[in-house]
């Protein structure tokens, strides 16, 4: 993987970020650090990595990202585990366990040198601590993304033998934090956006909606909803359509489009995109898109297509009931698009209410918001305004390189 210079920030971050970056980083040049995560595509830790990782070693950090080799049933059952934790009932059986340990055994090869700090990215890796047992080294991390506030019982147990064995448990928020899922010292760190990433770059209007026409028969001529996300029932593709549907009582132009990628780590995707289609129908204004369908599974060109979505939208929304965090809200921010978003999770802790963006309880609450929004459009530009200055404050990626290095320093 490369090495980066964080001077490529300098334009965009505030200089005492990038200075004080540079202070933490030079006690920990030549550290040896390993971030294990389950999927090199599809999913927010995915994106978030690469640069994280360049930037580290650019800083002089031996730093590292090992991706789990597993099978679809491994797969299958940590979807189970990350809804389990989200709150979901969910069947885990005797040989459920027995999957879990063989396949992290077959993953253990990445250990054969020492590590300094090892960051395990939710609970797909977080059983490897227990099966190194004696062979591990340095300081272990496990770094939660998701929603952990009301737990399926069955899950945390799944889980809850391993947690003790790590130095430090980092969380998104504090409400997050369940006793049987902690191991040390708790942190709490916002994920970022990268705004030099294809996907963040700018792009204006225009030519994002000339990539909507032509690629997706997008109407550029008349006014756009769009959700990007997982298809999985957190993100309530259906309660879109259902707000969509009130939205063109009183807006009869508006298009809707679900875009969303089919993660590696994720089976049930294509089951929820199966099921988001059917719930559309026959109406030519609802855009299901999937990498199933139009949308391209190649990444640099399934970027530009998000962001092509984010840019050249109306209104995005992100109506979800469950959410780790959600950064397509920041990504849509970034790029001054507002946003009328799901009272859950860290969508609360990125959108001020009626300023830099909505929340909303409801497929309605949600369908008056972006009707609101279609109607004014001198509110559009004030709140994408908003919105994307409170990203540049506090979403961006340098900020959060900075609370990874604060971390390591603790030990």
């Amino acid at each position: 993987m490369a090495s980066e210079s964080i001077d490529v920030y300098r334009s965009l971050a505030d200089e005492e970020i990038v200075a004080e970056i540079e202070a933490l980083a030079a006690p920990l040049q030549g550290a040896r650090v390993l971030h294990l995560s389950a999927t090199a595509q599809g999913g927010g830790v995915a994106e978030l990595l690469p640069r994280l990782i360049s930037l580290k070693r650019g800083l002089g950090i031996e730093a590292e990202w090992h991706v789990l080799a597993g099978s679809e049933a491994f797969f299958d059952l940590t979807k189970k585990l990350h809804n389990g934790l989200q709150g979901m009932d969910v069947e885990l059986r005797p040989d459920h366990h027995s999957l879990y340990y063989s396949t992290l055994e077959a993953n253990v090869e990445v250990f054969t040198r020492d590590w300094d700090y090892v960051v395990v990215h939710d609970p797909q890796p977080a059983g490897l601590i227990g099966i190194l047992d004696g062979r591990r080294t340095g300081h272990w991390i496990w770094r939660c993304h998701i929603d952990t506030s009301t737990p399926n019982p069955k899950a945390v147990e799944f889980l809850a033998p391993f947690m003790g064995a790590y130095d430090m448990s980092i969380f998104t928020l504090e409400d997050y934090v369940t006793r049987d899922l902690v191991g040390g010292r708790t942190a709490f760190i916002y994920p970022s956006i990268d705004p030099l990433s294809p996907k963040n770059r700018a792009l204006a209007p225009p030519e994002a909606r000339q990539i909507l026409a032509t690629r997706f028969g997008i109407d550029s001529s008349r006014p756009l909803m769009t959700q990007v996300s997982r298809y999985d029932p957190w993100k309530d593709p259906l309660g879109v359509i259902d707000s969509y549907r009130r939205v063109k009582e009183r807006v009869p132009t508006v298009q809707l489009a679900l875009v969303g990628n089919l993660a590696d780590d994720d089976p049930e995707g294509a089951e929820y995109y199966a099921t988001a289609v059917e719930y559309a129908g026959d109406d030519p204004d609802i855009h299901v898109l999937s990498t199933l369908d139009r949308l391209s599974d190649q990444p640099l060109t399934h970027a530009l297509e998000i962001n092509a979505f984010q840019s050249g939208s109306d209104v995005v929304v992100q109506k979800s009931t469950r959410e780790g965090f959600g950064l397509v809200v920041s990504e849509a921010m970034w790029k001054a698009t507002p946003v009328v978003g799901g009272r859950a999770g860290g969508i609360a802790h990125q959108i001020e209410d009626g300023v830099s963006g909505y929340l909303v309880n409801s497929p309605e609450e949600c369908a008056d918001r972006v009707v609101d929004l279609l109607q004014d459009p001198k509110l559009r530009r004030e709140m994408g305004a908003r919105g994307r200055k409170v990203v540049r404050d506090r979403f961006l990626t340098p900020r959060h390189l900075a609370d990874y290095l604060r971390v390591f320093r603790t030990f």
